[in-house]
């Protein structure tokens, strides 16, 4: 039996085998969706992004499947059990910022009208295609990630640094970095094309 030639970082669990099959990459455009990727892509600052897919589901019920309305109006009290729910990481900054990344991207999306369209603009609304044959090859920024991180911040979110927002664009299908031996290099690629 041939066994995929998937991209080499996702072979060393299965959790990241199913996240590299089912997701990563693929475009998305649901506004809540791509908030909680962002908010899960800060949470890794200084983590593996393994220990994140592993606690994904706690964050999802700790932080209201994130809802960025319910998050905005978070207390004293929201927080305290935040810092005491071992099932995501316990950091107060992080927790913060997700706080304030929650309002602001209530204020982005009462600004234009839509958080997708505002954070698609730096790919000019439609995916990167790479052909990348090497992990070596793969940035940890590019210009459209340090134009997204100058932005964000400048809009009030937190932990959205130029690596963070890189990994996110990628996590999110903003840029296609599977090798072009895996096969979701082309399986992503013609989704894009849809």
């Amino acid at each position: 039996m041939k066994t995929i030639d998937r991209c080499p970082w996702a072979e060393t669990a299965q959790i990241y085998r199913a996240y590299h099959d089912e997701e990563w990459g693929v475009p998305l455009h649901d506004e809540q969706r791509l908030f909680e990727m962002l908010i899960l892509e800060g949470a890794q600052a200084g983590l593996s992004w393994l220990t994140i897919l592993k606690k994904r589901e706690s964050y999802r019920r700790a932080f209201d499947r994130f809802d960025p309305g319910l998050i905005a109006a978070y207390d004293n009290r929201k927080v305290a059990s935040l810092l005491a729910d071992e099932g995501i990481v316990r950091n107060r900054l992080k927790i913060a910022a997700t706080i304030a990344n929650a309002k602001a991207f209530l204020a982005v999306r009462d600004e234009v009208g839509s958080f997708d369209r505002y954070l698609w603009q730096f790919v000019e609304g439609k995916p990167i295609e790479n052909c990348r044959q090497e992990l070596s090859e793969i940035p940890a920024k590019t210009p459209e990630s340090d134009a997204m991180s100058k932005a964000l911040a400048k809009s009030g979110f937190k932990f959205v640094g130029s690596t963070i927002c890189y990994a996110f664009m990628q996590a999110v299908g903003m840029v296609n970095d599977h090798l072009v031996a895996c096969p979701r290099h082309r399986a992503v690629a013609m989704l894009c094309r849809k």
